[in-house]
């Protein structure tokens, strides 16, 4: 039996109350963005989270952190349920989970120095101090492909990708286990992103860091990812090896997404799987399976019954009545 994960989420649930009525007083239904989302994390590892723009992915890694809270289910790292720590326990926690958020002009302080900014989390949980913090600044943006004198900087003097590179230090000021890196290269041109996923790979390597790696360019998780999970609407509907996704492909909707990467070679032409219509809303999912309203080979058990999350053989989890179980 292996080692237990580093990271452990069940069934996972998320729902935005809509209200309405005097000073928004009754409850009239609710945004089902995260409904019974289940996936382990193995200590080293990067899992790659994907999907389409509003199916939940996001919410998945703020809820993982408690940026907010969650309306049931269950998080385990080393052992211990984070969504049932006080208020002390989960500032130490803090120390362990670390985010990289999308936009990095808007996840940086404007008002305060790039040293202060790195160096802040240093402070906060007893890290490092005085020279030694000043040390550790300048030491954490020459690692991040910087330079120390840039210290005395504020955000504005700098590019999309080195605000990126700025947040990945402050990221990486506390020594942390585990990275939620939300889409952290989807704001930036295309040269850069490649750079910023070099270095959270080189990173990765040297620091035996753990990354949830959120995105929906697939070209993108593809190249840093070592197992990957496909979201929906709110739930994972297949989950395997980066090499078993991308070779084999088992659910409709992720053959559709991976026919719409592009090939660099013009000579080779692939099939392309053109979903009809729009996602459905989460206020009111459809029943089933939630993708049959757009599947191109749909059966009546799909709009009926919802199909199990079950592993299909080989660690390869995926949630389709059409693929047969082993």
């Amino acid at each position: 039996m292996g080692a237990a994960p580093l990271l452990e989420v069940k069934d996972l649930v998320k729902h935005f109350p809509i209200t309405k009525g005097f000073i928004m007083s009754k409850q009239v239904g609710a945004v089902k963005a995260v409904d019974g989302v289940s996936f382990t994390i193995n200590r080293g590892e990067t899992l790659g989270l994907v999907g389409e723009s509003g199916c939940g992915k996001s919410t998945t890694g703020r809820l993982i952190l408690r940026l907010i809270e969650a309306t049931s289910g269950e998080v385990w790292f080393e052992g211990r349920n984070v969504l049932e720590l006080g208020r002390e326990e989960m500032r130490e926690l803090r120390r362990d989970m670390q985010i990289i958020f999308q936009d990095p002009y808007a996840s940086l302080n404007p008002r305060m120095t790039v040293g202060d900014i790195i160096g802040e989390p240093m402070q906060i949980h007893g890290i490092a101090k005085g020279q030694e913090k000043e040390r550790r600044v300048q030491e954490l943006l020459e690692v991040v492909g910087l330079a120390s004198y840039h210290a005395r900087r504020y955000p504005h003097e700098f590019s999309g990708g080195q605000r990126q590179r700025i947040g990945v230090a402050r990221a990486l000021a506390v020594n942390p286990k585990i990275i939620v890196c939300d889409e952290p290269v989807s704001a930036l041109d295309v040269s850069i992103q490649a750079q910023v996923v070099n270095l959270l790979q080189d990173l990765q390597a040297e620091y035996g860091l753990t990354y949830l790696f959120i995105a929906h360019d697939l070209s993108v998780v593809k190249h840093i990812s070592d197992r990957v999970a496909v979201m929906y609407l709110g739930k994972i509907v297949e989950l395997t090896s980066k090499q078993a996704l991308y070779d084999n492909p088992l659910h409709p909707y992720t053959q559709a997404l991976l026919s719409a990467i592009p090939i660099p070679d013009p000579t080779l032409t692939r099939e392309r799987v053109i979903l009809e219509g729009d996602v459905p809303s989460p206020i009111n999912p459809p029943s089933g399976c939630r993708f049959h309203t757009r599947c191109p080979v749909a059966k009546d058990i799909c709009k009926q019954e919802e199909p199990a999350f079950a592993d299909v053989g080989g660690g390869h989890f995926v949630a389709c009545h059409l693929v047969e179980r082993s």
